[in-house]
């Protein structure tokens, strides 16, 4: 899952082009837009391929969970913890509104046990 996440996060925004991307980040206040948003999905595709391969992952773990905390308090800071927030439900079809940062922080546990794990495994052999 936590492979998948970042792969399909970065492709997904990759694919919508670099200036899709840039002018949300311009919007929300982030300094240098187009920069960040090549950094953003760089970040995610990288880290996502890392930990697909098992290849270095404590080193990868940094800037996924500095990317992580970034999000955190750029964008889901302000709707609270959780990640769902029920608005209304439409011809049986739920309506969701903003997410928390609730799974930001499941991704960050993830990250951490697999950094461990890894670790781990290596003083093992």
């Amino acid at each position: 899952m936590l492979v998948y996440g970042f792969l399909e996060h970065g492709l997904a925004k990759g694919s919508k082009g670099l200036d899709a991307f840039a002018g949300i980040l311009q919007a929300t206040g982030v300094p240098l837009p187009h920069f960040m948003a090549l950094v953003t999905i760089a970040t995610e595709v990288v880290v996502g391929v890392a930990f697909l391969v098992g290849a270095f992952v404590p080193l990868v773990s940094i800037p996924a969970i500095i990317l992580l905390g970034v999000a955190i308090f750029t964008v889901h800071l302000p709707y609270g913890f959780s990640s769902i927030k029920l608005l209304s439900v439409n011809n049986g079809r739920a309506q969701f509104g903003p997410p928390g940062y609730e799974c930001d922080l499941l991704y960050i546990a993830c990250i951490v046990a697999l950094a461990f794990a890894w670790s781990n495994s290596l003083v093992r052999r």
